[in-house]
């Protein structure tokens, strides 16, 4: 298994639900009042079948105007249409938006050839535009132009790969368990992606109820359980909104975690 951090960088988001680019050697933060800063990461996993994208970043162009993520996907070695599988935890518009990309004034699938999966009940939420979090003419587009395989609850998507319906986020948040045996000897074998219930590994230090999820307590405690999990069992993590170390391994002894950055 390969594993790669695609990151597209820092920005600010305020009430306004807008992201803006935000490069601390540039902006000062205190003219961003009431903004929270995240730190955007989609990864791309190889494994001996499929070629994985887990969520797709904010979907803004570099200024050859290409999709950040695509370029990043070309940077790692791949070319965009050999993605084989999309794995969205959920699809909050900074997860969401380089599902699509704009050509000609018109929204077209980034990954045509790929099968998208996603919670059912996530895509009725998202479609129905009750929430600003969600950017509906995104699911409009993707609507009968792409695979979609809509899962409910939990289970098995194919061997080696485990849904779990968390709902800590957002009601029906999701994550995935990635368990690739063939992998080589020298190469990771299990991955494990939190989507934004285990966003970054300092989460896993500081217990905290966070005001932007849904469930907040139950985030906190889901939280815990991914990181016992992933020490016992050897999951490596995906960590979407790190700052600096979006990739670790997690270690849990005298009731403190440790990451170590892959």
């Amino acid at each position: 298994m390969e594993i790669f951090a695609l990151n597209e960088g820092s920005y600010s988001v305020d009430s306004s639900k807008k992201f803006i680019p935000f490069d601390p050697q540039v902006h000062n933060f205190r003219e961003r009042p009431g903004s929270l800063f995240i730190h955007i990461n989609p990864f791309l996993v190889k494994t001996s079948t499929d070629l994985i994208l887990f969520d797709a970043g904010l979907g803004y162009k570099d200024t050859r105007d290409e999709l950040y993520v695509h370029q990043h996907i070309r940077n790692a070695g791949f070319d965009p249409d050999e993605v084989t599988l999309v794995l969205m935890s959920h699809l909050h518009y900074d997860h969401s938006g380089g599902l699509v990309v704009e050509r000609n004034g018109k929204l077209e699938p980034s990954f045509p050839q790929a099968t998208h999966v996603i919670q059912a009940g996530e895509w009725d939420f998202a479609l129905a535009g009750r929430s600003s979090s969600y950017h509906k003419d995104i699911f409009e587009a993707l609507d009968g132009s792409v695979d979609i395989h809509f899962v409910e609850n939990s289970g098995e998507l194919k061997p080696g790969i485990q849904y779990e319906l968390s709902g800590g986020h957002c009601p029906y948040h999701q994550v995935f368990w990635i368990n690739d045996p063939d992998s080589h000897r020298d190469k990771l074998q299990k991955c494990f992606f939190g989507g934004d219930e285990l966003p970054e590994p300092e989460q896993l230090i500081r217990k905290f109820i966070a005001k932007y999820d849904y469930d907040g307590r139950k985030s906190l405690q889901l939280r815990e359980e991914y990181g016992k999990k992933a020490a016992a069992e050897g999951y490596t993590c995906l960590f979407y909104h790190a700052k600096s170390s979006p990739i670790g391994n997690v270690s849990y002894a005298n009731e403190q975690f440790t990451i170590m950055p892959v």
